[in-house]
């Protein structure tokens, strides 16, 4: 399959190469009419894959009133929703780490302001926080799929005695009693202006909604701007494919529905059956959901227990798995077309000045001092 795979690359280049050098016969053809060069979309730039569509937005996240998308992204800044008042949504899901957190596993209440790196409590949880770039697009949430919504995603941390461990009503309640937020919730949903669990749980939906990833440079390069991916990118997106890495990361969102058991080291002292936790067979033992590539450069460690702390490391596991041989230079050159040809934080999350509770937020990035 490699041999065969590399053949079809080389075609494939050496296709491009002659569309390209044709098209520089005639000056009048050099161009699409809008500035655009050899390598338009008429005229593509060589991949492993058949180029498909970055998918639509669903229907629920269209025409959502900005006032709704400002609400939710309050309350996923707010410690507010905490028993302790302390940790917030972006504690887990920073975007100083991908939308991650940067530790192998998140550490719920209890651990104090510091977010990131250092960040340790009593509630450290089974499972590394997972990216939240392109959610809109996912039919399963959760490592082990056990949510196909967003918005009953929302509640869950909520619930969860060693997350924000606060009673949905509860919480209702505490933006009950701040006027700010009362208002904030009327003008988000005018049709029900009221502070529920329901209407939380929207807006928390709708903010998590727009971090769309679909920027990067291999997006412009299958748009036609072959000049975007230098000759190791291409490289590497072929070799990624020769290994089949494609099959459950796949173009364009560079993941899928597939739960599949990778073999990955288990953590001491955590039990961790995955999938298996929500179908009860116990074929789905150890299964857990792929998890994207886009922008996995920033949210290591990697893998549903952290316990791989690099993407090259990562990248490696994952080829031993495959059962095909493979050299450094292909964890090298795949590594390198996650890190930059996959890379697109342009709508991740953004941080308020302040939240409606007048509580201070997390301590993360930049913004902590010392780190």
């Amino acid at each position: 399959m490699t041999l065969m795979m590399r053949m079809l690359r080389r075609a494939c280049l050496a296709l491009g190469l002659a569309l390209i050098v044709a098209a520089c016969g005639d000056p009048a053809d050099a161009t699409d009419g809008s500035g655009g060069s050899a390598g338009s979309p008429s005229n593509p730039p060589p991949t492993p894959w058949p180029v498909t569509q970055f998918p639509a937005l669903p229907e629920i996240a269209k025409d959502v009133p900005e006032a709704r998308i400002r609400l939710g992204n309050l309350l996923f800044y707010d410690p507010v929703l905490s028993v302790d008042s302390v940790t917030a949504c972006v504690t887990c899901h920073s975007e100083f780490w991908g939308m991650s957190d940067a530790l192998p596993r998140a550490v719920g209440n209890g651990a104090g302001p510091l977010a990131g790196p250092g960040r340790e409590g009593p509630n450290t949880l089974r499972r590394n926080s997972p990216s939240l770039f392109n959610l809109a697009f996912r039919e399963t949430l959760f490592w082990d799929g056990r949510t196909d919504t967003l918005e009953e995603q929302a509640t869950m941390p909520l619930l969860a005695e060693d997350e924000l461990n606060l009673d949905p009503d509860v919480a209702v309640a505490e933006l009950m009693a701040i006027p700010e937020y009362v208002d904030l919730f009327a003008e988000a949903f005018p049709d029900d202006p009221r502070v529920t669990v329901s209407n939380l749980a929207s807006a928390l939906a709708a903010f998590q909604r727009t971090f769309v990833s679909d920027r990067s440079l291999y997006d412009a390069y299958v748009k036609g701007d072959a000049a975007t991916f230098t000759d190791e990118l291409v490289d590497g997106m072929f070799r990624f494919a020769e290994m089949g890495c494609n099959d459950c990361h796949t173009p364009p969102l560079f993941e899928s529905e597939t739960f599949a058991n990778r073999n990955v080291q288990d953590v001491e002292g955590v039990v961790d059956d995955g999938r298996a936790e929500v179908t009860g067979r116990p074929e789905d033992s150890g299964k857990f959901r792929a998890p994207p590539l886009r922008n996995a450069t920033h949210s290591e460690p990697y893998f549903h227990n952290g316990s791989v702390e690099s993407l090259e490391d990562a990248v490696r596991h994952e080829l031993a798995q495959s059962g095909m041989p493979y050299s450094d230079e292909d964890v090298r050159l795949i590594e390198q077309f996650i890190d930059k040809g996959l890379r697109d934080d342009s709508r991740q999350a953004e941080r308020p000045e302040r939240v409606p509770s007048g509580l201070p937020m997390p301590l993360d990035g930049p913004i902590f001092p010392g780190r």
